[in-house]
This record gives C-alpha cells, sequence and structure tokens, in this order.
C-alpha cells in the first residue's frame, strides 16, 4: 500500500469527441494549483491543425455533408498509440500516472491500458465509456438504457463519410442549441457562443463501431474509478450507470470507484475547479499495485 504524493504524480488527459487538448485547460490551471502535473493530449484528427472539410470555413459551407472525411482512415490502433506512447514518456518521470479519459476518448484510454497496463496507476474514467460490458461505445449509445440522450445528429451517411461529422459553426440556432444541450447544458445562458469554435466537425467513425476487447487479467489489474455526472445529457446518468455495473460484473474483485459531480457533460469547462478536486483526491489516495 502506498500514498503517492503529488510531486510524482501526473494526470494524462485523453478528449472526448469532436474535442481536444484545449478543452482540459482550465483544469490543468487547477491542478497546477495544487502542485499536481497534467499533460492534455490531442489525438489523431484533433487539435489546431487536424483537418477539416473543405468548405467548413466557406460561406454557405458546400460540400459539407457529402465530402470524404480526412480522418477516414485513422484506426484505432493508430489513436491507441498515441496515448500509448504518452503514457510511456510520462512513467520515465513520473512514479504515479493517472490516466483520464472523458466520453468517447474511453475507448483509446482502455485499449492503451489493455495493451501496458505497467503505464498506468489509476484509469478514471470520466462519463467515459467503459468497453468492459459490452465492447463498442456504439452499443451503449444505442442501448434502451440511453434512449433519452440528446444526441447530435450527424452530416451525411457516416460510414460513407468515414467520420461522424456535426457542424459546430452551423447557422442555425435549432442545431447549434442540441450541440449546447448536448456538451453544455450547465453553461450560463448569458456565456458566449465561443465555445463552439473550439470543437472539431469530425470524429473518425471507425473510433466509435470498433470493439475494445479488456481482460480482467490486464485492464481488470488497474485501479479505476469513475466520475458520474448527475445531469449529463450526452451520457445520462442511467447510461453511466449501467456501464460501471456491467464493468462491476466483468471484474468483481476490484470494482470501480464511484464518485459523483453535479452539472453536464463538460465539467472541464463548467467546474474545473471542482473536477480537479476530485481528481486530485483520487490520485493522492492509497491504492494497491
Amino acid at each position: 500500500m502506498t500514498r503517492p504524493s503529488s510531486s510524482e504524480t501526473v494526470f494524462l488527459f485523453v478528449h472526448g469527441a469532436w474535442h481536444s487538448s484545449l478543452h482540459w485547460a482550465e483544469t490543468l490551471r487547477a491542478l497546477a494549483l495544487q502542485d499536481l502535473a497534467g499533460i492534455a493530449i490531442d489525438l489523431p484528427g484533433s487539435g489546431l491543425g487536424a483537418p477539416v472539410p473543405t468548405g467548413y470555413f466557406q460561406p454557405g459551407q458546400p460540400g459539407l455533408a457529402t465530402e470524404k472525411s480526412a480522418l477516414a482512415e485513422v484506426t484505432p490502433a493508430q489513436i491507441t498509440d498515441v496515448v500509448l506512447d504518452a503514457l510511456a514518456a510520462v512513467r520515465t518521470r513520473f512514479r504515479n500516472v493517472v490516466l483520464v479519459a472523458h466520453s468517447a476518448g474511453g475507448a483509446p484510454a482502455s485499449a492503451a491500458a489493455e495493451r501496458a497496463p505497467e503505464l498506468v496507476d489509476h484509469l478514471v474514467y470520466l462519463s467515459s465509456f467503459v468497453p468492459a460490458g459490452r465492447p463498442r461505445f456504439s452499443d451503449y449509445i444505442e442501448a434502451e438504457q440511453n434512449a433519452g440522450a440528446v444526441r447530435i445528429p450527424p452530416l451525411g451517411d457516416p460510414a460513407e463519410l468515414g467520420a461522424f461529422r456535426i457542424n459546430p459553426l452551423s447557422p442555425d440556432p435549432a442545431d447549434i442549441d442540441v450541440i449546447r444541450r448536448a456538451f453544455l447544458n450547465d453553461l450560463p445562458a448569458t456565456a458566449p457562443d465561443t465555445w463552439r469554435q473550439f470543437l472539431h466537425p469530425d470524429q473518425p467513425f471507425t473510433s466509435v463501431t470498433t470493439p475494445v476487447p479488456v481482460t480482467p487479467e490486464r485492464w481488470g489489474r488497474i485501479a479505476r474509478t469513475f466520475i458520474r455526472l448527475t445531469d449529463d445529457l450526452a451520457l445520462p446518468l442511467v447510461t453511466q450507470d449501467l456501464m460501471i455495473d456491467e464493468a462491476n460484473q466483468v471484474v468483481p474483485d476490484l470494482p470501480l470507484q464511484v464518485r459523483t459531480l453535479p452539472g453536464g457533460h463538460s465539467p472541464f469547462v463548467t467546474r474545473p475547479a471542482e473536477l480537479a478536486a476530485v481528481l486530485a483526491s483520487v490520485a493522492l489516495q492509497r491504492t494497491a499495485r
């Protein structure tokens, strides 16, 4: 039994669909104020340099619903490799590595933990896909229990485009309201809508539809925590609890520890200090390896 200190602990943050490392900035700042280190990575096809459809920034957005995505050839293995490379890099400098995944980021984070459990000391799912019970994120998205979720209608045919495409820059207020309710339903009404400029339009199709197999012997030996978000509309509480329950059936001897925060799907935007406080308490608790 050990109690890691803040100086030897690092958080590695994995963003969800249509997001990027930029979304963790306020949480990283809040952790730094507690002398805790954190690194946020961009998955392939995300970040400031990520490709977008050619008409995305043009007047009228020509071809947005039909142009094949530049991310169509991005594979789940390539996405997982980015997480593994980052884990290997921080492992050389920090004794206690906490991998934090949000939403769809649970897929590559879980795959990385399965492939190299020695690189992860604690795996935190922030209202995130846990593949132990059902191997594909789409299995939970399409589950009966998830019927009440606010779902953003994709543009075009995701299988043909090679991506689940949304339009954060849509001129239609109704479209933007659906995206806001899914991700930021607890954002104050007076807040500017600059948030949508930081969302990417494409999420690789296979990242949601490809199975992520995990085993009790590898993924299941890592300490794991699930942070429930009580007012999440993109992944409602009933779906979060379904994933927790099914994962615990797979690894009953080391169940998910559960924490709960109020608010919607993106506490790193609306409640970064509260999120950082929960993460700090998780990271500095006594753990067994």
